[in-house]
């Protein structure tokens, strides 16, 4: 659609094909500049720039003895004229354009400009996505939005904002400076979840419109990024439509702060319409330069008789900077020995195959120089330091955070590179920067509807009608959730923290708990949640099993109960046997503890055999000594016998062996002499997948599913069991008796079971965690975040689960945090769970013996430090041999061989 712009521009160019020169450095160089006069960058601009022309033309320093002559042209606000008066200064001998303003135009004309390498210096022309790489002969002069849109998401992410409504004239401006925004608010998990698309010069009624529509999300943090006039229209109707109200948060680009700053004056009314509101404006540090040139402002604009009073804003500054910014680029370029000469550009004519005469357009021979000298200048003007980084962007980009309030606005913070800050970012390029959370602040904000408080984003929308939850009408294990036959009553651990969670809500949940299962069995929560996805029900409650599959439809709260599957089975009392004395330890213990003892034992005998008598004799009493030596310190610590200081290194360490071997020893025969001592012939999960026998599991639950594919035991193995009573029998049957030999259950559940069956204990450890939780249904859209069921879910502990995306998980998750910390989370717990009527105090599972893994450190230290002795014993012993002597002895032998 360009290209064809283009093409259709083309045709309307008529001109004379001369080739044009000038000298090395002429009298005068034109440039020239296309703004909007009625615009509110436009008649700034013009202003700023006719002074910067005029004060670069009275200063001889700059140009020496060459003038600026600059020619301006109205747009009128209009996108087509503006880009025929661009086009219209490359048929003469401008070498380069202050524009254009907008950043449509700047699309379409980069391309001439590429063609015909005449610089453009746009002041104003914002739009990310104009690249050098695409656009290398169009220079921004100001910070694109790119940075503007990185200050915006940082506040977002500030006030942990997770979405938010963006609404944008629908130009290159407008989508490329969303899209931008978009982009940064994903790398801080932020989104923009509606977009408000208006066409330029939208009317009330399409604003109106608009924002009906906009009204009905749940998300309460809106962006607009637009241009003034159909700004301030965006703001009154929203004013009109109640959405400047408390709990709203507007945030404005640059747009609002630019007006602010233009007219000092803006009507009573129209203030009204924006109090509350965030802008933008570009941070542009206080300076001589900068204060000379606002003193002399007023007078600028009397000169101009322009008749309504007009301030000025960081557009006119950077707009002055500009012009000073080409005057010292084109005095470089002569330095360089540049010059003005032009010539026709042979492609436009075969662009259209000769039948226009395009002599007119014609190329800057000098455009390649003068625009590597514009980006090269480094200079201090009114705006400050004003130089390019290597991808052509302005140092330093920075923007102060600015709060709208009463008659005016006031500064509560600034952001730049480092972040957000109460700190002017010129203070923070002279020190060191600091990332600590005291600096990435904002002052306190008056937000829409004159309140201190924080708007928290978002609303839950209802449309006046009560939440379906879904409650299993369990048959077993009613502490959970129950259901009150004939009545709308439920009750239940889960019915509890659910309402517990929702009463610390700020906001009103309308909802009715509708009860799901036939009553006598156990429904099946993955059926459960199926009804939630197909619309039977808003949400559930109760004490349904999150799978893999099942939380692709939700997301989860803050844990509140710790779980996971374990292993029921029946245990007995182990009573002491004969050899109860070598049970301390196991098997492979006793082995590792033999060889380690015998291994230090020659260590030991190595290095005390040649200084120490008790070390030597005959073989036999030698390998005796070695085995006295190894195990009597067992018992006994001997003292005295050894000598050598290396052996007495190893000794001492062979004794804090015994000592930690000893204690653990004396103290796990204690336990099991004294403390009584149960056992099962399973030993957790590892025992039943190596056996044939039946395996219990709750009817409904996801245990059996978790069983068949993931550990791959056979379903004819497993047998359901709905009631407590159920497992009673089940275990205590066995598997010889049509019973099963363990039930595989959830922990919650299995605690339940064992305070009241002291016979049965959990075996093993937990071989999967999770937690329970709420979950909410996916399909509904104005549904964002609906608390739906306690849930399993493969993680560490029990907690809330809601759809993707939902900001009612965050609410849900604060409320179950202030359970905690209140108290109530236990209080609940205790009124539900709490009834063990077993007493197993000095009882333990007989399971876990020291074994060689806890004592392997200790073995692998003693080991090192006796292998260090030997190398140290070896190395003393070869640098005591005689190697001289033994050297001679050689010789002399050799002689006598040699006949």
């Amino acid at each position: 659609m360009k290209l064809f712009l283009v093409l259709v521009l083309l045709a309307f160019f008529n001109g004379y094909g001369v080739s044009k020169s000038f000298s090395a450095r002429p009298d005068v160089v034109s440039i020239g500049s296309v703004l909007s006069f009625d615009s509110i960058i436009g008649k700034v601009a013009k202003v700023a720039i006719e002074a910067a022309v005029e004060d670069v033309n009275t200063n001889s320093d700059v140009l020496r003895g060459t003038k600026l002559k600059l020619t301006l042209h109205d747009s009128n606000f209009t996108e087509l004229l503006e880009t025929t008066r661009v086009i219209r200064f490359m048929e003469t001998e401008t070498v380069a354009i202050i524009g254009p303003q907008f950043s449509i135009t700047a699309h379409v004309v980069s391309y001439f400009a590429n063609e015909l390498h005449v610089p453009l210096l746009s002041f104003s022309s914002t739009d990310p996505t104009l690249s050098p790489p695409q656009f290398p002969f169009l220079v921004r002069t100001s910070p694109n939005d790119l940075f503007q849109m990185a200050a915006i998401a940082d506040i977002i992410n500030y006030y942990e904002w997770r979405e938010v409504i963006a609404i944008y004239v629908d130009d290159d401006y407008g989508r490329n400076g969303i899209a931008a925004l978009s982009d940064q608010l994903a790398a801080r998990s932020c989104l923009i979840s509606y977009k408000v698309p208006l066409k330029f010069g939208a009317n009330l009624d399409e604003i109106r419109d608009a924002l009906v529509r906009m009204a009905l999300k749940e998300t309460r943090v809106l962006v607009v990024h637009a241009y003034p006039d159909s700004g301030l229209d965006i703001f009154a109707t929203a004013k009109y439509l109640g959405m400047m109200d408390v709990g709203y948060a507007w945030l404005a680009t640059n747009w609002l702060s630019t007006l602010l700053d233009t007219y000092a004056s803006v009507s009573s009314e129209a203030t009204k319409n924006i109090q509350g509101v965030i802008t933008l404006r570009m941070h542009i540090a206080e300076s001589k330069l900068k204060k000379d040139f606002v003193s002399r402002w007023s007078n600028l604009t009397r000169r101009e008789e322009i008749h309504a009073s007009i301030g000025l804003n960081t557009y006119g500054l950077y707009a002055y900077d500009t012009v000073w910014l080409l005057a010292h680029a084109i005095d470089n370029f002569f330095e360089q020995g540049g010059n003005i000469s032009f010539s026709s550009d042979p492609k436009l004519k075969e662009l259209l195959g000769g039948a226009q005469n395009l002599n007119a357009l014609s190329i800057f021979k000098g455009g390649n120089l003068l625009l590597d000298s514009i980006l090269k200048v480094d200079m201090t003007g009114v705006t400050g330091l004003f130089r390019f980084t290597s991808d052509r962007n302005l140092i330093p980009s920075a923007f102060e955070v600015i709060n709208v309030i009463g008659s005016g606005s006031r500064v509560v913070g600034y952001w730049n590179f480092s972040g957000l800050s109460v700190l002017p970012p010129n203070t923070l390029y002279t020190k060191r920067l600091d990332h600590s959370s005291s600096n990435k602040k904002l002052y306190p904000i008056i937000w829409p509807g004159q309140t201190t408080k924080k708007p928290r984003g978002w609303v839950f929308q209802h449309y006046g009608r009560h939440l379906k939850i879904g409650v299993p009408n369990r048959v077993s294990f009613m502490d959970f959730a129950s259901y009150v036959p004939g009545t709308d009553m439920f009750s239940g651990y889960c019915i509890d923290i659910f309402t517990a969670a929702i009463n610390l809500l700020e906001y009103a949940l309308p909802h009715k708990l509708i009860p799901y299962g036939d009553g006598h069995n156990n429904p099946s929560g993955t059926e459960l949640i199926r009804l939630i996805t197909s619309g039977v029900f808003d949400a559930a409650v109760g004490d349904i099993a999150i799978t893999t599959n099942r939380t692709r439809m939700a997301d989860f709260t803050q844990p509140f109960v710790e779980s996971g599957l374990v292993v029921v089975a029946p245990i007995k009392e182990s009573h002491s046997s004969s050899w109860a004395f070598l049970q301390p330890f196991t098997c492979t213990m006793w082995v590792v503890m033999g060889v380690f003892f015998l291994f230090v034992g020659v260590v030991v005998w190595i290095l005390e055999h040649r200084i120490n008598g008790d070390f030597r004799g005959p073989p036999r009493e030698q390998f005796i000594t070695i085995l006295w030596f190894s195990f009597s310190n067992l018992f006994v610590s001997r003292r005295g016998n050894i000598v050598g200081s290396l052996g007495r290194f190893v000794f001492i360490l062979l004794l804090f062996v015994v000592l930690i071997i000893r204690s653990s020893y004396t103290a796990s025969l204690t336990s099991i002499l004294t403390v009584q001592q149960l056992s099962s012939p399973i030993k957790g999960i590892g025992s039943l997948l190596n056996s044939k026998d039946p395996i219990g599991y709750q009817q409904g639950s996801f245990a059996r599913d978790y069983l068949v594919e993931e550990l791959g035991i056979q379903e004819s193995r497993l047998v359901p069991l709905k009631l407590p009573e159920d497992y009673v029998k089940a275990l205590k049957d066995g598997p010889k008796n049509g019973g099963v030999v363990a039930v595989v259950d959830e922990r919650a559940y299995a605690e339940v079971f064992l305070s009241t069956h002291c016979e049965f204990s959990i075996v093993g450890k937990d071989f999967t965690k999770y937690g329970w939780g709420f979950v909410s249904l996916k399909y509904l859209s104005f549904f964002p975040l609906i608390i739906n069921c306690c849930i399993l879910m493969f993680c560490m502990c029990f907690n809330q689960a809601f759809q993707r995306g939902s900001q009612l998980a965050v609410d849900m998750s604060t409320a179950i945090l202030k359970l905690s910390e209140n108290g109530e989370l236990q209080r609940i717990h205790d009124k539900w769970l709490l009834k063990s009527a077993c007493s197993l105090e000095g009882a333990k599972l007989n399971e876990d013996r020291p074994s060689v893994r806890s004592f392997l450190g200790l073995f692998l230290i003693c080991g090192s430090a006796c292998l260090f002795a030997l190398l140290i014993y070896f190395v003393k012993m070869i640098r005591e041999i005689n190697w001289g002597g033994i050297a001679l002895e050689v010789l002399a032998k050799m002689r006598r061989l040699i006949p």
